[in-house]
């Protein structure tokens, strides 16, 4: 934290401040630690109250008393152009009937199905990356991070692979344009506007095509559902398209570029990995816990709820801070240190909040961690050290779905085919 406060501004005010500045978007944990000790609650932007703890932010996560269904309008109030409505932001019943419609897609069970093309993306993935330059130097968000997910997704949805660097672009400016809208740019609220136009348009088109062409994807299966009078309107389906292709990937690039960084940063950990794989199971869940790709979500009280000795009057909302609770110390024994064993059996620790809890836990969570565990699988058995010329690298502005904009690593590959 800084130490030179500007006059007026207390240490709180400032980690407040600099939790949601840009410039330390490569590390707001030391933010985290002045807002946790400040207290279960503390004064946000919007009207709001940041809960930065994880006790409370457990409790109110869990609670179907917080309604989530008011994070678009609280955090983009002024808007030229509604996102498509995603049963991300309903409640029941809306939420139930739409989110029933796509789960069977992301069960434990189906997810394991895609093992096999998962394992083999990631061997293509890096036996490209490998083979990469003289010296060994990739960008590893651009050779594994993005196209592993993206790959998966567009797969999984049916989007045809000429069309992957577009779906790309387009959840990119959708991605920033999460954020709350007092800190985008006319230029990020303009490119959001395109954005979505730009997914409206390729998404309806592909649906029609659908219609009239069934093939064996998610998009079929949600174009039957609705032909066999599934209540599903078209704003609701490509919102729920909409959700599905930007947490789908955004989210997973930066979860696969944030555990990357972490090894190279505690090579004790790399080396844990490397000398027993099988690690990079339990690894996938300490990385979401470490370093979340998603650090905040927002909750607003639909009746009168006491939390810590708080209450909460109807309509009032909460920032639930993710990565400040998976941070807690009061919950997480060594917080601070990566510790790959933290989740692996036999060992008890609290549950990260990354999916978050209760009726909004993540439904890509399955699949998510089947990318994640096969990256770091391979990366274990294939890379003998990663060499990062710049620390921090840079990092995207994005406060939601957080991570960088670029990864730059020397790879040395392990003297052994896999």
């Amino acid at each position: 934290m800084s130490h030179d406060l500007p006059e007026g501004i207390t240490p709180v005010q400032l980690a407040v401040i600099e939790s949601v500045a840009p410039n330390w978007r490569h590390d707001p944990y030391r933010s985290y630690d002045v807002l946790r000790a400040a207290g279960p609650f503390v004064p946000g932007p919007m009207d709001t109250q940041l809960v930065p703890r994880y006790r409370e932010a457990d409790l109110i996560m869990q609670n179907p008393d917080w309604s989530h269904a008011e994070e678009s309008e609280l955090l983009h109030p002024d808007s030229e152009v509604e996102l498509p409505g995603s049963f991300l932001w309903m409640e029941p019943p809306d939420h139930t009937r739409l989110r029933g419609l796509v789960s069977k897609a992301f069960t434990v069970r189906t997810v394991e199905n895609l093992r096999g093309r998962t394992e083999q993306v990631v061997a293509d993935l890096m036996d490209k990356m490998l083979a990469q330059g003289s010296d060994g130097t990739v960008d590893l968000l651009e050779a594994l991070a993005y196209p592993l997910p993206l790959t998966m997704v567009c797969e999984l949805l049916g989007v045809p692979a000429e069309a992957h660097e577009h779906v790309r672009q387009m959840s990119s400016g959708i991605a920033r344009g999460l954020d709350p809208d007092l800190l985008l740019s006319p230029e990020e609220l303009a490119a959001r506007t395109k954005a979505v136009h730009q997914f409206t348009e390729f998404f309806t088109e592909l649906l029609a095509q659908r219609r009239k062409q069934p093939a064996d994807d998610l998009i079929t299966r949600l174009v039957q559902a609705e032909a066999e009078g599934a209540r599903m309107s078209p704003t609701e389906l490509l919102g729920t398209l909409l959700i599905l292709v930007v947490a789908g990937h955004e989210t997973t690039v930066n979860l696969i570029g944030n555990g990357v960084l972490a090894l190279i940063r505690n090579p004790d950990q790399f080396a844990a990995l490397k000398a027993d794989p099988d690690l990079a199971a339990p690894a996938a869940d300490e990385v979401l816990r470490y370093d979340a790709p998603v650090h905040l979500t927002t909750r607003t009280a639909r009746k009168e709820i006491t939390v810590s000795g708080r209450t909460f009057a109807p309509g009032e909302s909460v920032i639930v801070l993710f990565g400040s609770a998976n941070r807690d110390p009061e919950a997480f024994v060594d917080a601070d240190r990566l510790d790959l064993t933290r989740y692996a059996a036999g060992k008890r620790a609290n549950r990260h909040l990354s999916f978050g809890l209760g009726l909004h836990y993540c439904i890509g969570a399955p699949l998510a961690r089947l990318e994640m565990e096969t990256a770091l699988r391979a990366i274990a058995t294939r890379v003998s050290a990663f060499e990062l010329p710049q620390d921090p690298p840079p990092y995207r502005p994005n406060l939601v779905v957080r991570g960088m904009s670029e990864l730059h690593v020397r790879v040395v590959p392990q003297e052994q085919s896999r």
